[in-house]
């Protein structure tokens, strides 16, 4: 039965990655692989398909070790969808604004893979909830979970109907991406609130599904713990690098949006325990680093003011004198910062280096073997807990 399920699984991963392929070469033939929906520049494409990379590989990967864990199928369903999205854009654009009438078959469904790009955001809070053995917390989150696919489908079913509406009616006018310019129009203003009702119940199911897990974590240990600090992590970043992007029209926009990256890699890792008790040093460096460059930003400023507004120095000497002294107590500043993050934040491996140090310390006056052998095995278990120590030492040395 294992086997079988194995074959099968390697058969849709195949069937998943040969569609993906065709895709790009799809988009690099018509021209779009350097425009994401909505913009015309190559990094917003280049940062579009990084993403698209991180969710078709984790999901490839983890439902090839673990074809009953319905998580890797979805990061790998949402990577092929991103792509029919972008495809369906292009062949939007083609038909109805560049007038490919050869394609104009394929106009209506491109237009509509291309409206519904929004609901990519139907899977994260999914993957999250099933975290990490795809199984649902309890039979009470089966009626949640029923709920949120109705407002989807309903949502989905209403936008297909919109843009078919349009179509045939003829009143279809896109922006530069193939994006439809509203739905307002032509008997269609419904649409746009059944749309944002289900962007509304996204924003709950997320909500909840990351309550779930913090939760459970309180109940959580070692290992499972652990796992939970992964994803937490990768839910954070994503997070804020998401709003960010949303709420920002700059050129940023191309980089931010990589910050969804990082939720596929975490749980990727935390799913397949790859380097899994890493996160601790990770978060410690993340805090660390981040204090580091906010105290140093405003250090600079400061100092650039001073010189500046109040000592009245030229501007190229107060920046190069504020850039010399941001540059001096980097290393000093980092390494109080990091030890304060550490007692605070990950006592543990605080504990760990407080320990060997004191105890670095004590041997240089030790002579005794006996108690060498006592202070040594005694260090060890505190430091590291383990299940059992044994010590040989050459008596002939």
């Amino acid at each position: 039965m294992r086997s079988r399920s194995q074959r099968i699984a390697r058969v849709i991963s195949v069937t998943l990655v040969v569609v993906m392929v065709a895709l790009l070469a799809f988009l690099v033939v018509s021209g779009i692989a350097t425009s994401a929906p909505g913009s015309s520049q190559p990094w917003a494409a280049t940062s579009l398909l990084a993403i698209v990379a991180a969710m078709a590989v984790v999901g490839l990967v983890v439902a090839g070790h673990q074809p009953g864990n319905p998580i890797g199928w979805i990061l790998a369903g949402e990577a092929v969808f991103v792509l029919l999205s972008v495809a369906g854009g292009a062949c939007a654009n083609m038909v109805y604004r560049l007038g490919y009438r050869d394609l104009a078959f394929a106009g209506p469904p491109g237009l509509i893979l291309n409206q519904l790009f929004s609901f990519l955001l139907a899977g994260f809070p999914l993957v999250i909830l099933l975290f990490p053995d795809g199984r649902l917390p309890s039979r009470g989150w089966r009626w949640a979970l029923r709920v949120f696919l109705a407002i989807t489908g309903a949502a989905v079913l209403a936008t297909i109907v919109g843009v078919l509406v349009l179509v045939a009616g003829h009143h279809v006018e896109l922006q530069s991406g193939g994006n439809l310019s509203s739905f307002g129009q032509y008997g269609t203003a419904w649409v746009t609130p059944v749309v944002l009702v289900f962007i509304l119940a996204a924003g709950v199911f997320w909500l909840a599904a990351v309550v779930r897990q913090a939760l459970s974590w309180r109940r959580s240990a070692d290992e499972r713990r652990q796992q939970l600090k992964w994803l937490a992590a990768g839910a954070a970043v994503c997070g804020v690098f998401g709003i960010w992007a949303i709420t920002t029209d700059s050129a940023l926009w191309e980089l931010l949006i990589l910050g969804f990256i990082a939720l596929p890699v975490s749980i990727g890792i935390g799913i397949m325990k790859y380097r899994l008790y890493d996160i601790d040093r990770i978060i410690s460096r993340t805090l660390a680093y981040a204090i580091v460059t906010g105290l140093l930003i405003g250090l600079y400023a400061g100092l650039v003011l001073l010189a500046t507004q109040v000592l009245h120095f030229h501007g190229s000497v107060a920046v190069a004198a504020a850039t010399l002294a941001a540059a001096a107590l980097f290393s000093p500043l980092r390494r109080r910062v990091q030890h304060r993050v550490d007692r605070r934040f990950n006592r543990a491996r605080y504990d760990t280096d407080r320990t060997v140090t004191v105890f670095a310390a004590q041997l240089q006056d030790t002579v005794d073997l006996d108690s060498v052998r006592t202070d040594l095995t005694d260090v060890v278990g505190r430091a590291l807990e383990p299940a059992h120590v044994s010590l040989w030492i050459n008596e002939r040395l």
